[in-house]
């Protein structure tokens, strides 16, 4: 698949000279290996009114997203070993009978639960009475090395703090804002230790959670389409 899409990239990339992708580390490997130079425009969330006195009720680990390859799944479920805290997992996808699996050969079933697919508005509620957000990808080539994931956005709009990968793109954003602890590896211990880090450290999951608060105001759509509507302005 990944041989595929270098294919399509190759081919197609270098004749469409206006374009846009999510992450300034994409635009500017394009550039360099295409010559082309595409805005950035990130896919952030509508900026919403949290609803007032939504606290967490449990310390509630939260996965949403795809369930697929290379989302960090098969370290993140037998690390949950070492945590004390539960693991709502919300979507679907190709890794989805692995994850089962997972869970039973861990002996995970009290712990980590599977939640299934649920209405974009009904996440949103969902999220901020979660306690910690997990972004886990796998270093499994550029397009992976070089993402902004929806869900990293997402976590931030509802004032969650979370665990993501020290990437690029996850890393610049968050020595802007700190909203993020971010781990450097997909090893159990890395995961465990940095999940627990924000369970057991109140202060830290409080300024996280704060600095989310400021960063939804400015990682928002209303402020990200003037970038898209200015690129299609030009366009004319």
């Amino acid at each position: 698949m990944h041989k595929v899409w270098k294919w399509i990239e190759q081919k197609f990339v270098p004749k469409f000279r206006d374009g846009y992708t999510v992450s300034q580390s994409i635009a500017t490997e394009f550039k360099n290996l295409y010559g082309v130079e595409y805005e950035l425009i990130r896919n952030v969330p509508v900026l919403k009114t949290l609803m007032a006195g939504i606290q967490p009720k449990d310390k509630i680990v939260l996965y949403q997203g795809a369930v697929n390859e290379a989302r960090g799944l098969e370290f993140l479920i037998p690390a949950m070993k070492n945590v004390d805290a539960s693991l709502h997992i919300y979507g679907d996808g190709n890794f989805l009978e692995q994850t089962k699996k997972l869970i039973a050969q861990n002996n995970l079933q009290d712990k980590v639960f599977l939640k299934g697919k649920v209405l974009p508005e009904e996440l949103d509620n969902i999220t901020r009475q979660a306690y910690i957000g997990l972004n886990l990808v796998e270093n499994t080539g550029l397009n992976q090395y070089y993402s902004l994931a929806n869900k990293f956005f997402d976590y931030i709009q509802n004032g969650l703090p979370q665990v993501s990968m020290n990437f690029p793109e996850y890393k610049k954003i968050n020595d802007e804002f700190e909203v993020a602890l971010l781990i450097d590896s997909l090893q159990q211990n890395d995961i465990a230790n940095a999940i627990n880090k924000l369970l057991n450290e109140k202060e830290l999951h409080s300024k996280l959670q704060k600095n989310c608060m400021k960063a939804r105001e400015m990682l928002n759509w209303q402020n990200e389409e003037k970038k898209l509507i200015s690129f299609y302005k030009k366009l004319n």
